[in-house]
């Protein structure tokens, strides 16, 4: 006991000694220690300012108002109450002014935005006729007064602006005389200014040699086309003489080429539209040749897949596992376009079909197509994709680190994103169908430019992370690429036929999310709209919260086909015998999303809802979307549905409309009966059944052009429209 009290003495006088030590050294340190509260504590925050917003109509124009005053200010104090504002609508006249006026309102961005989406409402030379008028009367008095000075400064920035960005809108103009009459009028007083000037002089003359030369052949604007394939010379097989690299280093060469040269707002809803309307064949040409390029990518799988009709199921496989490999390379490049167009040509019926070859492909293949599949599943607007690219969009690598045996992929110098077009094709559709383009009073509706800005802004964003690229061509590679016959649809299930018969069940469960699809000429008056899939970043922005309301609850539309050369060859290589080779196994897995049915799409009009109606094929089961609205009556759904399905439309009285509930059920929709009505809620998946039982379909196919898996919608009005799977 003795022991103890001694040996706690000696250690309380040693803790005596360090705290008077502590003490003299730090004497303010341990007072201000004690006086700090408890982190416990809860510190409660006030915010610096509080905000306002009102609206405000003048003469011809609403603004949109943001007030805001310092928290703890005198209310009457003017330098506690700052005020912008921005234009919510207005006629097209003040519109076009408020570019001269945007800066002293606080509107900064009212420029840019414009100049990105003005060809919605009004066109390039009423534009400047607008302007040129204003420059006639400039305000401000004499040259040197501030107010002129400061409108002086305005005139060179817009134009200067307009210039840099978009000069196709002045070469466009079929005469020089408004660019003629605008120069005069434009501020001399710098050298900005002189030369912005001479600028817009050059492309006078320019036009005017032009007019000279009415007849002058005009060549494709964006200078991809190429020779007519070589069908002779075709040999299917000889891809998988090429690493997957560079087969993969060559379609995002060409994908990024074309990507740079994308014209942001060919992609708006109200001018993709209008493409195929008589006098329009021009427009979109940018976007035109994107889809021409992924329809011909997933052209040339298909014709190397099918094309050896007679090689073995093993042989057949190596195929579809050098292309999976494509695919990967694809991804680890984030060429998200030409993954795409890999995935889909493999998940289109005439190879999905093919039951044997899928059995014979190496199942870590399998594995890996699948998981790349889901990259595009249609899941919360096709989250993964959009995930994806705000993760990648700007990185200067794919993130596979987390993904097993990635290390052998080839991750060659920083590339940009290439991302599926279709996807904000998607969104723009949807917000020109959801969003009105007049108010009630008549003024255009600028708010909705604002949204659709959102989404060109993105992909600017994209194409700068793509100008500085630098790709290595390789000539043996193109000259096989460009010898692809085109196949028709017809062509490509015959060849399926004569590979594996018909009336052999699918070899998977999961039937194909994408398919050959039908393309109607572009004489037709049908619409068919680009949109998937392609990509939005999550910016938290009015744009995204509108589209996240718009899809909750149906499947977005995808890119739809266009431009296809739909030409049939029938020069019938014979390739050369293959060995069954082992595949390369290093890839990365994705996500795996499932799919989420539509349901109900809430627009004005009357109701809809997207349904999925099949037909029994001997070759497997093939979906179509159908839009079902409330006044739609069974005749008129069977009709759209035998259409869609390639079946004469005039055999409806034939067919009976089954709906397909859960755990078996069926429910017969009357012959007369209004399907929007009769329809349950449990379900989205319906059958087209012959009358009388499960006969062979209509022997009448409506024949079309086709184009691969590129999906299509038809916006009208304010509708949203089919789409096709």
């Amino acid at each position: 006991m003795r022991h103890n009290r001694e040996n706690e003495d000696t250690f309380s006088t040693f803790i005596l000694k360090i705290s008077r030590k502590l003490k003299d050294r730090y004497p303010f340190g341990l007072a201000v220690r004690k006086a700090e509260p408890s982190p416990m504590k809860t510190t409660w925050y006030c915010p610096l300012e509080l905000s306002t917003v009102v609206e405000e109509q003048d003469d011809g124009v609403i603004y949109t108002v943001v007030v805001k005053q310092q928290h703890g200010a005198p209310p009457t104090s003017p330098a506690s109450v700052s005020r912008s504002q921005c234009v919510k609508a207005g006629t097209e006249e003040k519109l076009v002014l408020h570019l001269l006026h945007s800066f002293s309102t606080g509107d900064s961005s009212f420029i840019t935005i414009f100049l990105s989406t003005y060809r919605s409402f009004t066109s390039t030379g009423r534009v400047l006729d607008i302007l040129t008028d204003r420059l006639e009367n400039p305000p401000g008095g004499n040259e040197g007064s501030r107010v002129r000075q400061s409108f002086n400064r305005t005139v060179c920035t817009v134009f200067s602006t307009w210039l840099s960005e978009y000069p196709e809108d002045f070469e466009s103009l079929e005469e020089p005389s408004r660019l003629l009459r605008l120069v005069p009028l434009l501020p001399q007083d710098s050298p900005s200014a002189a030369d912005l000037g001479a600028r817009i002089l050059r492309i006078a003359e320019a036009l005017s040699e032009k007019a000279r030369l009415p007849d002058a052949r005009k060549g494709d604007p964006t200078g991809f086309t190429g020779p007519p394939p070589d069908a002779s010379g075709f040999e299917p097989t000889s891809i998988l003489g090429f690493p997957a690299a560079i087969i993969a280093e060559q379609l995002t060469k060409i994908e990024t080429e074309l990507f740079v040269r994308l014209v942001p707002y060919h992609c708006l809803g109200s001018l993709w539209s209008q493409r195929d309307k008589k006098g329009r064949e021009g427009v979109c040409w940018s976007v035109r040749a994107t889809i021409r390029q992924f329809n011909k990518l997933a052209n040339a799988v298909l014709a190397s897949c099918l094309w050896p009709t007679d090689l073995r199921s093993q042989q057949r496989a190596r195929l579809l596992e050098k292309w999976i490999s494509v695919a990967e390379e694809c991804r680890a490049r984030k060429n998200f376009s030409s993954l795409y167009a890999v995935v889909s040509a493999l998940q289109s019926n005439p190879i999905h079909r093919l039951r044997r070859t899928w059995q014979d492909t190496d199942r870590e293949a399998v594995r890996r197509y699948e998981e790349l599949s889901d990259i595009f599943s249609d899941k919360d607007n096709y989250s993964q994709s959009r995930e994806l690219l705000k993760e990648e969009g700007t990185a200067k690598f794919a993130n596979l680190d987390s993904r097993p045996n990635n290390k052998h992929l080839n991750r060659s110098s920083a590339q940009g994103t290439v991302p599926y077009l279709g996807i904000f094709l998607t969104d723009l559709t949807m917000l020109d169908t959801a969003v009105k383009d007049l108010l009630d009073n008549g003024y255009i509706n600028f708010d909705k430019r604002r949204r659709e800005f959102e989404v060109l802004a993105q992909i600017r964003l994209l194409q700068s992370s793509c100008k500085n690229c630098v790709f290595t061509a390789d000539e043996a590679f193109a000259r096989w690429y460009q010898s692809v016959p085109p196949l028709t649809e017809a062509e490509s299930y015959r060849l399926s036929n004569e590979i594996e018969a018909p009336g052999e069940p699918s070899p998977r469960g999961l039937t194909p999310t994408v398919v050959i699809t039908q393309c109607e000429d572009l004489s037709t008056s049908r619409n068919s709209l680009t949109g998937d899939s392609d990509s939005l970043f999550d910016f938290p922005s009015p744009v995204n919260n509108l589209l996240s309301k718009l899809t909750k609850h149906m499947k977005s539309p995808s890119v739809s086909c266009l431009d296809v050369d739909t030409s049939s060859s029938t020069n019938d290589s014979t390739p050369a015998a293959l060995s069954p080779c082992t595949p390369t196994k290093s890839h990365r897995r994705s996500v795996s999303c499932g799919n989420n049915p539509p349901n109900n799409v809430q627009g004005s009009g009357p109701d809809m809802r997207i349904i999925r109606i099949r037909m029994d094929l001997q070759d497997g089961n093939l979906y179509r979307s159908i839009l079902v609205t409330s006044n739609d009556k069974s005749p008129t759904v069977i009709s759209s549905a035998l259409e869609k399905h390639n079946q004469d439309p005039k055999l409806t009285s034939r067919y009976e409309l089954i709906q397909l509930l859960p755990e078996g059920k069926e429910l017969a929709i009357p012959a007369t009966g209004n399907v929007f009505y009769a329809m349950s809620s449990s379900s989205v998946d319906f059958l087209l059944r012959r009358k009388g039982g499960n006969a062979t379909l209509g022997s009448q196919p409506i024949h079309t052009e086709t184009s691969a898996t590129f999906p299509r919608i038809k916006a009208k009005g304010r509708r949203l429209v089919r789409t096709l799977f």
